[in-house]
């Protein structure tokens, strides 16, 4: 299947692009305090936590991280130590891309113009796109839009920054409930779900599956 050629090929950043390593940075954290068997439950609780951080109005994204930690801890009956949201918030920048990222990015950025919408700090977006191995036109955050995914307002922010409408994009993304679902809602047609079976699938929300960004630009006649 080959997509309708867009202006620009959006992406979310963390997951998608960047290996997300907010659980390893949890469990490298908390292995003092948690066993390790019961680790994955822990991380997963963190997990949910977040997106309930970010459904709220906007605030730092280390307070993101410390509230959700804090909460998790809270739920765990375990201590939270007023340096732990800070020690995994500022692991993100070191974070670097997938193995199949750069190679399929720099095919797809000889034709179009690479974006990123991320959830991340001013702070720590640019030296995780520094790492992806092509070039991106522009990278916008949540504190530029003054929200996070998967609130409307992020998409709304880019595409105004763009001047262009929801069908001059292609939004690529690993995230459903963060990446995809906004991005129907906001009427962008074209969209890619990479990695599939990182979250359960939501056929409904009309996307094309490819197993990693080396599929990307096949799907875009390259």
């Amino acid at each position: 299947m080959t997509l309708c050629k867009p202006k620009y090929v959006t992406f979310d950043c963390y997951g998608t692009l960047i290996h997300f390593r907010m659980a390893d940075a949890a469990r490298q954290l908390y292995a003092d305090r948690i066993a390790e068997g019961r680790m994955t439950a822990f991380t997963l609780d963190f997990t949910a936590y977040r997106l309930d951080e970010v459904m709220k109005d906007w605030k730092p994204y280390r307070e993101v991280i410390v509230e959700s930690l804090r909460r998790a801890c809270k739920r765990w009956a375990i201590e939270y130590r007023d340096t732990d949201g800070s020690t995994v918030y500022e692991t993100v920048p070191t974070w670097g891309p997938h193995p199949d990222v750069p190679a399929g990015l720099a095919k797809v950025a000889k034709e179009f113009p690479l974006v990123a919408l991320s959830n991340a700090a001013n702070e720590q977006i640019h030296a995780n796109v520094a790492q992806l191995g092509a070039p991106f036109y522009r990278a916008f955050t949540a504190e530029q839009a003054g929200s996070y995914k998967p609130h409307m307002r992020p998409f709304e922010y880019m595409l105004d920054e763009l001047g262009c409408g929801p069908d001059d994009v292609l939004h690529v993304s690993s995230r459903v409930r963060y990446g995809l679902m906004p991005a129907r809602d906001m009427g962008i047609r074209n969209k890619v779900w990479v990695r599939p079976g990182t979250e359960p699938e939501a056929p409904g929300y009309e996307y094309v599956e490819i197993r990693d960004i080396n599929g990307l630009p096949a799907l875009l006649g390259l």
